[in-house]
C-alpha cells in the first residue's frame, strides 16, 4: 500500500536541499562554536535585512519569540492583549505566560483573520498591546489597526508564524508594528529541522531588552541585570540551515502559490468554500484552509483514499477548559466558532507534485459527489 499522503511532508524538500543541509551541519561542528556562535549572528542579520528592519534575535522557539517580545516591550500582569480565538493556542499561551490578559476580537468570515472593526470597543484602560495573528499566510489589516494603536498609545506585536514573506499593501508581515514574532516549526513556509523562532524590531532597545531576555537576564556572562530571565536561545546548527534557506524563501512561496492557484481552480464550481485573500494581500500560503458543513465526514472519507488531513484549528481557543478562567462562553465569538465547525486544510507545501495533488483533488471531488 502507497504511503499516505498528509497534509505537510518534508521528505522530498529535504533530498532536493540533503547536501547543503548536511554541509550547514558540519559547517557548525566545525566551526568549534555550538551556542551563540557566528552562525546565529549571521541568520539574524540575514533575517532583519529580508525584513528590512534593524535587529533580529533568534530564540528556541515561536512561542517564546513572543513572550520575550511582549516582555521586551514591558507587558506584564495586570495588563491586556488584544487578540483573536482562531489562532494557535501558543499565540495565547504565550500572553498567558507574562502574567497579562488575553482579550479577544472575533474575526472576519471570508479570510479568519482579526476583524479590526472590533478592536477599539475592546480597548480598556488595562489594555497594553495589539497582537495580530497573520493567519493561514496573509496580512491582518494593518493600517486601522495602527490608527487605533497609535489613538491609545498601545504598542503592536505581530505574529508572524504562519506569515513568512506575506505581504500587506507591499509591506511585508513583520515590518509593520513595534516588532514582530516568527516561529521556525518544521511546517513553517520558512522552518528547520526542530524548534526555533526569532522576534525582529527597529527598537534598539527593544532589542537589547530581547537579548538579555534570551539569555537569563544575563548581559555580561554570569551577572543578571533583568528579571524574568530565560534560556531562549537558537540553536547555532538551526541558525545555519535557515540561514540558507532564506535565500529560497521567495521559491518556496512561489511554489505554495502555484499549489493553491491548481487548487482553486479544480474546486471551481464545488461547494468548498477555497481561501479568500483580503484586499491588498500577497498570500504566501503557509496552509490552504478550505471550509465545508460536512468537514467530518469528508476527512473521515479521505482517509480511504490515502489522504490525511488537519483541521486548523478545531477548537477555539476561549472554548478551551485551560482558559476558562478567561470567563468566555459559548456563543462569544460567533464566526469564530462557527469557523471552527466546517474549516480544514489540503495538502500544502512547496515540494508536493502536481500528480500528488491531482489525487488530493480526484478523491475530494469523489467524496464530494457521494455525499
Amino acid at each position: 500500500m502507497a504511503r499516505p499522503l498528509y497534509v505537510w511532508d518534508y521528505l522530498q524538500e529535504y533530498e532536493n536541499e540533503r547536501e547543503d543541509i548536511l554541509d550547514a551541519v558540519d559547517t557548525v561542528f566545525r566551526s568549534g562554536q555550538l551556542v551563540l556562535g557566528r552562525a546565529v549572528r549571521d541568520f539574524e542579520a540575514d533575517f532583519a535585512s529580508y525584513h528590512g528592519v534593524s535587529h533580529c534575535v533568534g530564540v528556541d522557539n515561536g512561542t517564546n519569540a513572543i513572550v520575550l517580545a511582549l516582555q521586551a516591550l514591558g507587558v506584564g500582569p495586570g495588563d491586556e492583549v488584544i487578540t483573536v480565538s482562531n489562532t494557535a493556542a501558543p499565540t495565547v499561551v504565550a500572553i498567558d505566560a507574562t502574567g497579562a490578559t488575553p482579550v479577544f476580537v472575533d474575526v472576519h468570515e471570508d479570510t479568519y483573520l482579526m476583524d479590526v472593526g472590533q478592536v477599539e470597543a475592546a480597548v480598556t484602560e488595562r489594555t497594553r498591546c495589539l497582537l495580530p495573528v497573520h493567519l493561514y499566510g496573509q496580512c491582518v489589516d494593518m493600517e486601522p489597526l495602527r490608527e487605533i494603536a497609535d489613538r491609545h498609545d498601545l504598542v503592536i506585536l505581530e505574529d508572524c508564524a504562519q506569515a513568512h514573506a506575506a505581504r500587506h499593501h507591499g509591506r511585508i508581515a513583520g515590518s509593520m508594528g513595534e516588532a514582530a514574532a516568527f516561529s521556525f516549526y518544521p511546517t513553517k513556509v520558512l522552518g528547520t529541522y526542530g524548534d526555533g523562532g526569532a522576534t525582529i524590531t527597529s527598537d534598539p532597545q527593544v532589542d537589547a531588552a530581547l537579548r538579555q531576555l534570551r539569555y537569563y537576564g544575563m548581559k555580561e556572562r554570569y551577572y543578571v541585570e533583568r528579571t524574568p530571565g530565560h534560556n531562549s536561545r537558537l540553536d547555532e546548527v538551526h541558525a545555519e540551515i535557515l540561514r540558507r534557506k532564506l535565500t529560497r524563501l521567495d521559491g518556496y512561496v512561489a511554489a505554495r502559490r502555484a499549489v493553491a492557484a491548481r487548487y482553486a481552480e479544480a474546486l471551481a464550481g464545488t461547494d468548498v468554500v477555497v481561501p479568500a485573500v483580503a484586499p491588498g494581500n500577497e498570500h504566501s500560503y503557509y496552509v490552504y484552509v478550505v471550509r465545508h458543513p460536512r468537514r467530518d465526514d469528508i476527512i473521515e472519507a479521505l482517509k480511504a483514499h490515502g489522504v490525511s488531513l488537519n483541521i486548523s484549528y478545531p477548537w477555539p481557543v476561549h472554548t478551551m477548559s485551560g482558559f476558562a478562567k478567561l470567563g468566555y462562553r459559548t456563543g462569544s465569538l460567533p464566526v469564530t466558532e462557527a469557523a471552527a465547525k466546517e474549516i480544514f486544510s489540503l495538502p500544502m507545501y512547496p515540494s508536493l507534485t502536481e500528480s500528488d495533488q491531482t489525487m488530493v483533488v480526484e478523491s475530494l471531488l469523489k467524496v464530494l459527489a457521494a455525499l
